[in-house]
């Protein structure tokens, strides 16, 4: 029971600790890189939903045909990236997918983080019933294998939307804590960027 209640109290200590602003300014593949294991925290309804980050992806517009932004292409949609890091780029895919990105770097400079996946951490129920609406308990185990392992699905289950663009990060209702150490990860190319030209072999892609 002691055990038990040191691990939970060292959780909640870890919600509590959010990321800074400068974590975020720093180039966009380190961030990439130490976001593996960080918490994502949406606040909603009273409750604190959460997700270890697992799976991320770096986009660097200045040299990549991948980014939205590439070239320092600057529209309503990417304006947001041009932000200075530390908040966040929300957008749909497919007319139907939410992607949930953390601005990286300086002000003025197009960086983002995709982040592609995640493992459900806390207040699971809840986010079952937004994800899929019934209980963990009356989940399949497809459903469990994917609850979270892809970008649209990791923003359906925390409820994110482009109501949440350009928000700061380091504070409710969503942001981004210190979690999980990770030692090792994976690198590959990134997924479904085929038209990117020579950036679809860049290796950002990152995940454990």
């Amino acid at each position: 029971m002691k055990a038990d209640t040191t691990a939970t109290a060292n959780t909640c200590r870890k919600f509590m600790t959010k990321l800074k602003p400068d974590f975020y300014t720093r180039d966009t593949l380190t961030v990439a890189k130490e976001l593996l294991g960080k918490y994502i925290v949406r606040e909603l309804d009273g409750h604190r939903l959460s997700v270890m980050i697992t799976e991320t992806e770096a986009y660097i517009g200045s040299v990549d045909k991948a980014c939205h932004a590439y070239n320092y292409k600057r529209t309503p949609r990417t304006s947001t990236l041009f932000n200075k890091g530390g908040c966040s780029y929300v957008y749909l895919i497919y007319g139907m997918y939410n992607c949930l990105n953390v601005v990286t770097e300086a002000e003025g400079e197009p960086c983002a983080v995709l982040i592609r996946g995640g493992e459900p951490i806390m207040d699971i129920e809840y986010m079952s019933n937004i994800r899929y609406g019934k209980a963990y308990h009356e989940l399949t185990k497809y459903q469990l294998n994917n609850f979270c392992n892809g970008p649209g699905k990791l923003c359906k289950a925390l409820a994110i939307d482009k109501s949440l663009n350009a928000l700061p990060l380091d504070r409710p209702p969503l942001y981004i804590t210190e979690g999980k150490k990770i030692h090792s990860f994976n690198t590959g190319k990134r997924i479904n960027i085929d038209y990117a030209e020579e950036a679809a072999d860049f290796p950002w892609r990152f995940y454990i």
